[in-house]
């Protein structure tokens, strides 16, 4: 069973996401570590997202995996481990810019779909139903409000010790939002077919749960 989570930033994708694997026993496919590896190597290569060529030869040449035991995933890109690294402020300004180039989603979509062919996964990001796996037996598609999303973000900066506003956060998100729906390759909405599940009032606890229970009703 392929389940896809699809949503904007901050909506609870990821950490829900992870949840739901352990629970059901199934393989997490990080799919926004996977373009948040490419734009870290991209920054730190001085590769513009618009100069598509040297951005393919960096993809082509990107050797990327997952290892460590959920819910403690490391993200390993080209051996070393970034973790951390994928999920610093920079990153997260400039990952919609990297996600957009069709050499990026191309390649990168090529090695999620063969993932999903191993067997049952869990993945999460702006295309899994629409683009990467349309025909995946269970599609979520989770929204929160921008000023829930926004103080999600605040405690996750907190913890690498970036201090930044709500207000600040909000403008990001609505900046992201705008960049995600609007794009030429593979834009943000919500796919056919799918579950909308709404997060802003539901507990952590309470959104992992009504997948859980949801997927388990489909495998019957």
């Amino acid at each position: 069973m392929i389940i896809a989570i699809d949503g904007p930033a901050g909506s609870g994708k990821s950490s829900t996401a992870k949840s739901v694997a352990m629970q059901l026993g199934f393989v997490h496919l990080d799919t926004g570590a996977m373009y948040r590896a490419i734009t870290l190597k991209s920054l730190e290569n001085s590769v513009d997202y618009r100069d598509t060529d040297s951005l393919k030869q960096l993809v082509d040449s990107t050797e990327m995996w997952f290892e460590g035991v959920l819910p403690e995933n490391r993200t390993i890109l080209d051996g070393r481990d970034v973790s951390k690294e994928i999920r610093s402020d920079e990153v997260t300004k400039n990952v919609s810019d990297y996600c957009a180039p069709l050499v990026v989603r191309e390649a990168l979509v090529e090695q999620q779909r063969k993932i999903g062919e191993r067997g049952d996964v869990v993945c999460e990001g702006r295309d899994m139903g629409s683009v990467v796996f349309p025909n995946a037996e269970l599609k979520i598609y989770m929204v929160a409000s921008v000023e829930a999303r926004a103080i999600r973000r605040q405690k996750d900066f907190e913890k690498l010790g970036v201090t930044k506003s709500v207000e600040e956060l909000i403008a990001d998100i609505n900046e992201r939002d705008h960049k995600d729906s609007s794009r030429e390759n593979s834009p943000l909405y919500r796919p056919d077919g799918s579950v909308l599940l709404d997060t802003t009032d539901l507990t952590f606890e309470e959104q992992v749960q009504f997948i859980v229970d949801s997927a388990r009703e489909l495998m019957k």
